[in-house]
């Protein structure tokens, strides 16, 4: 006997309820993605029946879910700076708090600029795409080492029918070595190797190398800030985002590198999570 929506949505709250800290939101991601459905879909049509292949992809959705795959992989998307973006286990999860490091990047970019704007590590794409979708006229360039990332970033491109962006192999700013901008910005591996929180939630599904920074978590931003200091324009913008508790570390970096007019942002939480600088001519 077929399952209505109702029943499938009660016994998948159930089977959730143990495992996940959201089991109705789950549960409701889940049978909206295997029906079609929308929030008031699934509402009105309570009692319609699931086909069987339907109920067939629920129930191996729902067991992937209980062994704590995060949902985004499970759906396959996520939506971040209100685009609709393709995610995989290739690339991490894009995360509210990043949304910051796009907010502070665009509040420094004139709406009519022409800039060349570097994304270190761009993973599924999602800075830079918001970050060409909201300034059409500057250039972006997102680079990855992961050639599986770098697929899944391209493939959001050209689904969203965003063009002035370019994609590049290679580690940070290795393979941008011949250009100038005026903007870099980077969301790199910032977790400390020995953080319990790698065994825990969703981060156990996620990229270890697009988590893990080194032993103190810094070797990226590290080598990111010689990197950037080396390629930025004279007055040029680089923006991190960081551990909540790494701020003040990596404001030695960058003051190290030759930075200057560093500043720190915090997300809603109140941590420190954004830190930008500028690339001055001569020195601070």
């Amino acid at each position: 006997m077929a399952l209505t929506y109702g029943t499938a949505l009660r016994d998948a709250i159930v089977a959730l309820t143990a495992s996940s800290p959201t089991p109705r939101l789950d549960a409701e991601v889940l049978l909206r993605h295997v029906t079609g459905s929308t929030p008031t879909g699934l509402i009105a049509g309570a009692d319609r029946p699931l086909g069987a292949d339907e109920m067939r992809r629920l129930g191996g959705l729902v067991s992937r879910r209980e062994r704590g795959e995060p949902i985004a992989y499970l759906t396959g998307e996520r939506e971040f700076w209100s685009l609709r973006l393709k995610v995989t286990p290739a690339t991490l999860i894009p995360r509210p708090e990043t949304e910051l490091l796009v907010e502070k990047s665009l509040a420094r970019i004139p709406p009519d600029a022409r800039w060349n704007i570097a994304d270190l590590g761009t993973g599924s794409g999602a800075i830079a795409l918001a970050i060409a979708h909201e300034r059409p006229r500057c250039r972006v360039y997102a680079c990855d080492h992961s050639v599986a990332a770098l697929d899944v970033a391209r493939a959001n491109a050209t689904q969203l029918g965003i063009t002035n962006i370019e994609f590049s192999h290679g580690d940070w700013l290795a393979p941008l070595a011949h250009r100038t901008f005026e903007m870099v910005v980077s969301n790199p591996p910032y977790v400390r190797a020995d953080d319990p929180h790698l065994n825990a939630g969703d981060v156990r599904f996620e990229p270890r190398t697009a988590l893990i920074g080194g032993a103190d978590g810094l070797d990226a931003i590290r080598l990111i800030a010689k990197q950037a200091f080396a390629l930025l324009m004279p007055g040029g913008f680089l923006l991190l985002e960081h551990g909540h508790d790494q701020a003040a570390t990596v404001a030695e970096i960058l003051t190290a590198a030759g930075f200057c007019e560093i500043l720190r942002h915090r997300d809603l939480a109140g941590h420190d999570r954004i830190t930008e600088c500028r690339a001055a001519p001569t020195g601070c």
